[in-house]
């Protein structure tokens, strides 16, 4: 047993390193400018691409309550695909909007900028989409691109980023993944430190006389 805690303390430590280094990964990815988007780009690659939205095909992804300036409201992510000339479309998430809210029309060219996620397969317990409603449970660019009618869509998402006071309410930053490996770390090694006490504790009494 005090093997094996060692053991899980240790690799909690390296697990430590390993999440710092990726967290100072995304930091310099987001300070530094967006790339123009490659044929096939990284997770979490942060980009930049030049399209028309397609208000028209306009979907929502989720269920979200936020505080607003007019109190608590409920909302979800605006979807929306952006066209791209001899290229197939990029499902855009927007960002959070309110559900009584108008949804943005613009026929303009736009360049979004934003961060790359791939596609999250529908689980088991997800529930099924609302077709009428265009509204899913489940970030997956090829059923929601299906259902919108553009069966030849990219097969990620395209996060934007943007200002908070903005309509939608894109996402400000690039996701970052919790860092608790020093706690485990701490957890298993205390673990193994008792471990010694105990047994130091047994054996006092084992051979006293």
């Amino acid at each position: 047993m005090l093997a094996i805690t060692l053991s899980l303390g240790v690799w909690q430590i390296e697990r430590l390193h390993w999440k710092e280094v990726l967290l100072a990964e995304i930091d310099r990815a987001e300070a530094a400018p967006p790339v123009a988007l490659p044929p096939a780009p990284s997770p979490f690659e942060k980009v930049e691409v030049e399209g028309q939205f397609r208000a028209d095909l306009a979907a929502h992804y989720g269920s979200e309550v936020r505080s607003t300036a007019e109190g608590p409201q409920l909302g979800s992510q605006l979807l929306m695909p952006l066209v791209r000339p001899g290229q197939p479309p990029i499902l855009v998430d927007r960002g959070w909007l309110p559900d009584d809210a108008k949804v943005p029309a613009s026929t303009a060219p736009v360049t979004v900028v934003g961060y790359v996620r791939p596609p999250e397969a529908p689980g088991r317990l997800s529930p099924s989409p609302d077709l009428s409603a265009r509204r899913f449970w489940s970030l997956d660019p090829a059923q929601i691109g299906a259902a919108l009618g553009l069966p030849r869509i990219a097969p990620f998402t395209l996060v934007a980023l943007g200002p908070a006071d903005a309509s939608p309410m894109p996402a400000q930053a690039l996701p970052r993944p919790p860092n608790d490996h020093l706690g485990y770390a701490i957890t298993w090694f205390g673990l193994a430190a008792c471990l010694i006490g105990v047994f130091t504790t047994y054996v006092k009494k084992a051979v006293r006389p």
